[in-house]
């Protein structure tokens, strides 16, 4: 009896020093969406440059109004650098890619966008629509693409995205016929 009772005590010390420690939970944030609501649990372990690339954009409202430019079923949603119109906003410089990182291009996972150059990533991110191992470092350029996140609540709202008719607009392909618009993002309370 004794045995058990001190190992119960044990099992609540340790519950309490958990607890009081508090909970160590990775930032979220929230995005609104003409469409519906996407939650997003950041991984600042894994990718601490982007994710603090992401959270100032974020922080400083330049995510709010833009759009889902590029809209692919069976592939992603992409958005964060433009307005409607295809109005491309300026940004800071380019981050280095962190592709290398571990996490995996998998449906609902979201990763920057970036050109040829892997060091190229901005504004713009991605949303994984399905599994795409074809973005996981090192392919397809020998750097992969940074994933630093995963959606966490609205990955319906993704499908609906995903679904939506697209076409031409100018120079630009795979472009919503009606906007998709991204009305706000903004971090989560209690979130780092």
């Amino acid at each position: 009896m004794k045995e058990v009772l001190l190992g119960l005590a044990l099992a609540l010390l340790v519950c309490a020093s958990a607890s009081a420690a508090g909970p160590q939970s990775a930032p979220r944030v929230e995005m609104k969406t003409s469409l519906g609501t996407i939650v997003v649990e950041l991984n600042p372990a894994k990718a601490p440059k982007t994710v603090e690339n992401f959270l100032r954009y974020v922080k400083s409202g330049f995510y709010n109004g833009t759009i889902f430019h590029r809209v692919m079923p069976g592939f992603m949603i992409q958005g964060g650098g433009f307005e409607p119109g295809m109005k491309e906003k300026p940004t800071r410089d380019p981050i280095p890619n962190e592709g290398k990182n571990g996490l995996r291009n998998m449906a609902g996972t979201i990763a920057m966008a970036r050109r040829g150059d892997p060091d190229s990533a901005t504004a713009q991110f991605f949303i994984n629509h399905v599994d795409n191992p074809m973005l996981d470092y090192p392919n397809p350029d020998g750097a992969g693409y940074a994933v630093f996140g995963q959606v966490v609540r609205g990955m319906d709202i993704v499908q609906k995205i995903a679904q939506v008719r697209t076409g031409n607009a100018g120079m630009f392909e795979n472009v919503p016929l009606t906007h998709v618009v991204i009305e706000s993002v903004k971090l989560l309370p209690d979130s780092k």
